[in-house]
């Protein structure tokens, strides 16, 4: 049976790359989790998780994440990535991710409502939402990332 991660922070950043796995790679550094190994999980947030903003992570750790980005190559597009947390009064939360060729503004909005839509279909009280976004203008080959890794 795996553990339970009791501690979670959210993050977003957005980089250039010479390619689109670079660009994605260089936005993860920016974003403080680009030297982990990344397991995409879906989006519930166990109960009694701490919210751990500057959580370091041993390199190479493997790390549950919910996470969203978006690449591209088309020059002066603005491309938005956002997360956000969903926190119970007493129970699990919900992560939420969204990305999108729009601004910040935007990706933030979008994410506030989807959160709220996750928390009432399930007919949860949402206490708080966390929320963190990026926008990036595309130079080149550009990648917006956002996230919110658990950890034990």
């Amino acid at each position: 049976m795996l553990p339970v991660p009791k501690k979670y922070f959210i993050t977003a950043a957005s980089a250039e790359g010479k390619s689109k796995l670079t660009a994605f790679d260089n936005a993860l550094l920016k974003a403080g989790i680009g030297n982990v190994n990344l397991v995409r999980v879906s989006s519930i947030l166990p109960p009694e998780a701490e919210f751990t903003p500057g959580l370091k992570i041993a390199p190479g750790s493997l790390v549950p994440t919910a996470y969203g980005s978006i690449v591209s190559e088309i020059p002066g597009e603005t491309i938005a990535a956002a997360v956000a947390v969903g926190v119970s009064e007493d129970s699990f939360g919900v992560i939420m991710e969204f990305t999108g060729k729009c601004s910040k503004e935007e990706a933030e909005a979008t994410i506030t409502r989807m959160v709220e839509e996750a928390f009432e279909v399930r007919g949860m009280a949402l206490k708080e939402v966390k929320v963190n976004a990026v926008e990036h203008k595309v130079e080149k080959i550009g990648c917006a990332f956002a996230a919110a890794p658990l950890w034990y």
